[in-house]
């Protein structure tokens, strides 16, 4: 502690105080961290103040490498109305394979990934319960059309019955037409009594009257047999294919490839029970491929059928077609279709990714400067326009409209042969003027 000493003056005398020890006084001195703390903030604000500079106005300026940023023209040219998408290629048409007939894994035919013939044979099926319905229903259709059968059969001897019948009839009618004549004259010469000849003709008038009744029986029965063969063909037939179908259930059991293809999602194992209509693989068709792209809906109004794409791959471009849109939009993004117009490359395999560039419209002339990373920051609302002493640049408002990898349209707020930074605005999101320094 450091200590001032003073001369006693004459009340001190007086008043008898001790001499010395009333005479000192205390000086507090700063503690050390304080006056750090008061330096350290001194040098940050010369700091700010070398970096950053207010001008005139309340513009906010900041002191940026010259060496860092990229600088761009703007210039007036070809726009290709182009987007670039990212799709995943996939069969052009995909099969599913399922079971008819539930029942236990007995038997696999063939491996996962294995190319298949249409009706070659995948797995093989057993269930107890269909086998024995199915000779259920053998024995009850086989009954069912024995007594059909039977029954024609017995429609066919009533048909026989009333034809001999009718044989009868017409003999009796000849046998008594001509005795009648013989009768009458043997009457008429007096030879036999008239009571012979009465019973003659009474009796062929039975027989005529029999004739009639006969002839509208057989009628009758005629129509009615038809009738009930037509019934009772249709039902065997009708038999007979509730037992195809009951073979074809059985025959379900054995599960084939509907197509060719290559044969995938096959995970089956000897044993699993499976249930009707359980789907158990899928057929792809190995030449012909599609590209699934998802797109942002932002583009959803542009994106028609029929538009092409190009898709660059092993220094060849091969060329696409829209052929489905889904316009259905999920987290922000579409998905479309695309079929290949004319030949798919030969070594393409499903799963692959495939970037691709959609012409979205025909090229125009336009003014334009490069697409950079400055976009995303502003949303091409806003950029750094360079001056032509290359020393500073300064913020401008600006209207941009079509955008593609390469190139965005520019339509107000530019004038050709200006030049812009387009480097990542990041850090200059509140400057509104850059000092480019060298």
């Amino acid at each position: 502690m450091m200590v001032a000493r003073t001369e006693p003056g004459p009340s001190d005398a007086v008043l008898g105080a001790p001499s010395g020890a009333a005479m000192d006084r205390v000086i507090q001195r700063r503690p050390i961290w304080r006056r750090r703390a008061v330096i350290g903030a001194g040098l940050a604000a010369v700091a700010i103040a070398a970096v950053v500079i207010l001008r005139p106005g309340g513009a906010r300026s900041l002191a940026v490498d010259g060496t860092h940023v990229t600088i761009a023209r703007v210039t007036r040219g070809q726009f290709d109305d182009v987007i670039a998408i990212r799709g995943q290629v996939t069969p052009l048409r995909t099969t599913y394979v399922t079971t008819a007939a539930g029942g236990q894994v007995e038997a696999i035919k063939v491996e996962d990934g294995a190319r298949v013939a249409p009706g070659q044979a995948l797995v093989e099926l057993s269930n107890t319960a269909l086998q024995l319905d199915l000779i259920s229903r053998e024995a009850q259709i086989t009954e069912q059309l024995n007594n059909l059968r039977g029954l024609e059969l017995a429609q066919e001897q009533t048909r026989l019955v009333h034809e001999r019948e009718m044989v009868e009839v017409h003999y009796q009618l000849k046998r008594l037409t001509r005795q009648r004549a013989v009768v009458q004259r043997a009457v008429d010469s007096g030879l036999s009594p008239q009571l012979e000849l009465d019973d003659l003709v009474d009796e062929l008038d039975y027989y005529q009257r029999r004739l009639t009744v006969q002839t509208e029986t057989r009628t009758a029965a005629d129509r009615l047999q038809r009738a009930q063969l037509v019934q009772m063909r249709a039902a065997a037939e009708q038999l007979d294919k509730n037992l195809d179908l009951a073979r074809k259930n059985l025959d379900g059991l054995k599960v084939r490839a509907p197509i060719g293809g290559t044969l995938s999602a096959f995970t089956l194992e000897v044993g699993q029970s499976l249930a009707p209509g359980d789907r158990i693989a899928q057929i792809d068709d190995p030449d012909h491929y599609k590209v699934v792209a998802s797109i942002d809906e932002f583009y959803l109004p542009r994106v028609d059928l029929g538009q092409r794409a190009d898709y660059p791959l092993g220094g060849t471009t091969y060329h696409l077609t829209v052929s489905k849109i889904r316009p259905q939009v999920s987290n922000g993004q579409f998905q479309v279709e695309l079929v290949f117009a004319g030949e798919a490359p030969a070594a393409i395999r499903r799963g692959q990714t495939a970037p691709l560039q959609l012409q979205l419209g025909q090229p125009t002339e336009a003014v334009i400067i490069p697409n950079g990373a400055f976009y995303n920051d502003t949303g091409g609302a806003w950029v750094f326009v360079v001056a032509s002493d290359h020393r500073h640049a300064v913020r401008r408002a600006v209207k941009l409209g079509r955008r593609n990898p390469q190139q965005i349209e520019v339509l107000d707020g530019l004038s050709v042969d200006e030049e812009l930074v387009t480097s990542p605005y990041t850090n200059y999101l509140d400057m509104d003027r850059l000092q480019l320094t060298p």
